[in-house]
């Protein structure tokens, strides 16, 4: 029980069989370390290859959260150790990103059915691992959001494809004041496909035993494994069977998604930051509370959260892994990566040194060093197979 990854199977009456994935370090919200990262990605593809495995279910360990984020102090402590030195040179950071996104990766494109439990706080790395899943579920107590801009970082693990892919807006909103989203934001915003009640997840797990999962319940060859389409509706039925039947409000992120796209138009951030800034004395709670956020984060992480977004629009999945590789290390040598975590979980001061201090010196030419490759001319992308499977 003390393993930092808990797995089981459990049979349904057929004799099939679905995986269990626990993150099992509710101490630390279920924070994503590398060897979280390792064990998944190696269970996972025992289970995609496994014929007598129908689907794989996400979850963690407590009720507070699903994963809050990656590891930040693992990280922390390399970038201390590294201090000086490029990105490049930084050990535990390049496997640490690499590992992650090539999880990420490999859950957006497995073979079989997904379910992700997002109950509780979902973020950061959190997110990561659930926006690739098939059937991603939500509860009454789901917090969801981005929250890079007060660390230093930007909204990786996809997120850069994630955000371009949200109504309106939105994305560039959430980018950059790390506004946390609930339940019925999760569904509008596009990170949630289905939703359960807490005290309900338990009959869940037990209604995925009476299912008649297609597929061979042992041995066989390839062409046995179960028919992705069939499980696939199969999942569906059990979660819509226990769906609330009460309607979700409109969340604050739909209510006021009019003022945001008008705020949020345009290609100038600095005109976008200035009026995003003039919320902090809003009404509303929560539009406040994101304008504060953002203007209490780092400059350098909007102004990179934002050029994010604008190079990599139209760019596929594997190409947005490979562009905020490139960002992500970059962050470990450059800008305040280092510094936001030290002030929010290391000195806990919450008073970081944001260099740049103020969104004017954080320009598009000083953004413009976390998109150049860090490694030796004529070395590829570590990323560079993303996408080329079955190619």
């Amino acid at each position: 029980m003390n393993a930092p990854v808990l797995f089981e199977e459990r049979s349904a009456a057929n004799g099939m069989r679905f995986g269990i994935a626990t993150l099992n370090a509710p101490q630390t919200l279920n924070g994503l370390s590398l060897e979280m990262v390792d064990l998944l990605a190696d269970r996972l593809d025992a289970w995609a290859r496994d014929p007598g495995v129908a689907l794989v279910v996400l979850q963690g360990a407590g009720e507070k959260a699903f994963c809050a984020g990656g590891d930040l102090h693992g990280l922390y402590r390399s970038m201390t150790e590294n201090a000086g030195k490029p990105g490049w040179r930084n050990d535990y950071a390049r496997r640490f990103f690499e590992h992650e996104y090539r999880l990420d990766y490999r859950i957006h494109t497995y073979p079989k059915p997904v379910l992700c439990w997002g109950n509780g706080i979902v973020m950061g790395g959190g997110i990561g691992l659930m926006m690739g899943a098939s059937h991603r579920v939500v509860s009454e107590t789901s917090r969801l959001a981005m929250p890079e801009v007060s660390i230093g970082l930007f909204p990786d693990v996809g997120g850069s494809w994630l955000l371009n892919r949200m109504p309106g807006r939105s994305g560039v909103f959430l980018a950059l004041t790390g506004a946390q989203l609930n339940t019925s934001d999760a569904f509008f915003a596009g990170l949630a496909d289905f939703r359960l009640d807490q005290a309900d997840w338990p009959a869940l797990l037990a209604s995925l035993q009476e299912q008649p999962w297609a597929g061979q319940a042992s041995g066989g060859a390839e062409d046995a494994i179960p028919p992705r389409s069939i499980n696939d509706g199969l999942l569906r039925r059990a979660l819509t069977a226990l769906e609330p039947r009460t309607p979700l409000e409109p969340g604050p992120l739909r209510q006021h998604s009019f003022q945001i796209n008008s705020l949020c138009n345009g290609n100038r951030l600095d005109d976008i930051y200035e009026e995003l800034a003039l919320l902090k004395d809003h009404e509303d709670p929560w539009l406040s509370r994101a304008a504060k956020t953002m203007l209490a984060g780092s400059p350098g992480s909007v102004r990179l959260a934002f050029a994010l977004q604008q190079r990599t629009r139209l760019r596929s999945l594997d190409d947005v892994f490979r562009v905020e590789y490139i960002a992500a290390l970059a962050c470990t040598s450059h800008g305040d990566f280092a510094e936001g975590i030290r002030a929010l979980l290391v000195d806990k001061d919450k008073n970081p040194r944001w260099n740049p201090a103020v969104i004017d010196m954080a320009t598009d030419a000083w953004v413009q060093k976390f998109f150049e490759e860090p490694w030796p001319e004529g070395e590829p992308h570590p990323l560079a197979d993303l996408g080329q499977e079955g190619r």
